[in-house]
């Protein structure tokens, strides 16, 4: 096998690749044996008919595809490691020149990840942001450890009110039609979430339980749907059930129901602690995502779109797991808020890119750095791995590793490539948050005058 490399715009390569008459000759020999008894040759049974009878009868060609495959792809394989490219797209593939005396010549165009221009990448500047746990911090806290062990209590003596949960069926109208996604059954609505339309969770204040009601909203004028944007319509609304929700009282016993801890001061100490460590972690995590955009500021790379829209698709399955675990589909989850995948999809190219974009630098900065990882390191990488998703080392090795530990080898690499950065950048504080005064300076020469 030989190939030639010629470099194209925008991350394109093109590969010539002539696979030997001997090669061909092979690959031919295998498709045959893989379709000989598909053919029917008059003179012979099914099956048993040889290879030159068989090609001398239907014709060379019955037998290229699968030739192709057998030829074409350890080639163009072979090809991609003599030249030291890294595909980012499917190949394109178009044959030149087929047969068993000339064997197979063939191009492939295929998109390459872009090469990096580093510029400053150590001693950069990066924020690092403050820690301190306020009271109202803890406060924010207690009251979301109170309302993870409240309950939810059914209302029957009084109509609904802000802050309520209200169970309805609904359905929207538009000029007495219903129009598409407008119907619901059993839907907990809680009332001034802002979930709904604006202005269709007030009307629903005052009403009582089993009332039926229409409650007249407008479409804003941004809204996702082109029919309904703008447009006003009527939905027909049942109240099913009316809730509230619950808090526990916050005193020494509730702190001994939630914690190791006898009284509700102990408790609170604990709940500092925590809120310091988590917040420390955040900062941490903050300053390295700084240090990370820093560099990838002062570096070069044309990023192909191919990359970009990939990348965007695995956003999408990230966030359609995400909301999954919440119990709503993504596509219905926008058809609420009046968004479309397609306009979704667009707002998400830039944070792709962008992903995109640091990730290539860590990995250039990587080899700048001829940054590699030891096998007591992936070792590790692997129990961490491990312990994350409740297996065995063993187990994670077998199962989604195989004999191929290569993700784990660039995932240390990689935390190695950004440990370097961090451990090379220079800490700054965050900007000052210039106070507004009360008079200008211009005020005070006046109220001197």
């Amino acid at each position: 096998m030989a190939s030639v490399m010629e470099k194209k715009e925008n991350n394109v390569v093109k590969l010539t690749i002539d696979v030997s008459p001997e090669a061909f000759a092979d690959a031919l020999q295998r498709a045959f044996a893989k379709n000989r008894n598909n053919f029917n040759v008059p003179g012979f049974r099914k099956g048993k008919a040889p290879m030159q009878i068989v090609t001398k009868y239907y014709g060379e060609g019955v037998l290229y595809d699968d030739a192709i495959d057998y030829a074409a792809t350890p080639a163009y394989t072979e090809a991609i490691k003599e030249h030291d490219i890294d595909p980012v797209s499917r190949p394109e593939m178009d044959i030149i020149e087929i047969g068993r005396e000339t064997g197979l010549k063939f191009t492939v165009e295929v998109t390459v990840k872009p090469e990096v221009e580093l510029g400053q990448y150590k001693g950069v500047e990066a924020v690092m942001p403050k820690v301190e746990i306020t009271e109202e911090d803890l406060e924010r806290e207690l009251k979301s450890v109170l309302e993870r062990n409240s309950r939810q209590v059914k209302i029957e003596d009084r109509p609904v009110a802000d802050g309520d949960t209200a169970n309805i069926d609904y359905e929207g109208f538009l000029d007495g039609v219903p129009f598409e996604g407008g119907k619901g059954a059993d839907y907990d609505l809680k009332i001034g979430s802002g979930t709904f339309i604006p202005g269709f969770e007030e009307q629903l204040i005052g009403k009582n339980l089993d009332e039926e009601c229409d409650i007249d909203v407008t479409f804003p004028e941004d809204y996702g749907s082109e029919e309904l944007k703008g447009k006003a319509v009527v939905f027909h609304v049942k109240i099913n059930e009316i809730k509230v929700r619950e808090l526990p009282e916050l005193d020494d016993e509730f702190a001994k129901d939630v914690s190791e801890f006898d009284t509700l001061e102990e408790y609170k100490n604990s709940l500092r602690e925590k809120l310091a460590d988590n917040a420390q972690k955040r900062a941490d995590g903050t300053f390295e995502d700084n240090v990370v955009k820093a560099v990838s500021d002062n570096a070069k790379v044309d990023i192909p779109e191919v990359m970009i829209d990939r990348e965007v698709e695995q956003m999408i399955q990230e966030q359609s797991q995400q909301m999954r675990y919440q119990g709503i589909e993504l596509e219905q989850y926008l058809g609420y808020i009046g968004q479309t995948m397609d306009s979704f999809r667009e707002q998400l190219r830039d944070g792709a890119s962008r992903r995109i974009l640091m990730s290539l630098v860590i990995e250039a900065v990587a080899k700048a750095e001829n940054i590699e990882a030891s096998e007591e390191e992936v070792e590790a990488e692997i129990e961490r791995l491990a312990a994350m998703y409740q297996m065995k080392a063993e187990d994670l090795k077998s199962r989604m590793l195989g004999d191929d530990d290569g993700f784990v080898r660039e995932n240390v690499v990689r935390q190695k490539a950004v440990e370097l950065l961090k451990a090379e950048a220079v800490k700054i504080d965050p900007p000052a948050v210039e106070e507004v005064e009360d008079e200008t300076e211009q005020d005070k020469e006046d109220s001197a005058e």
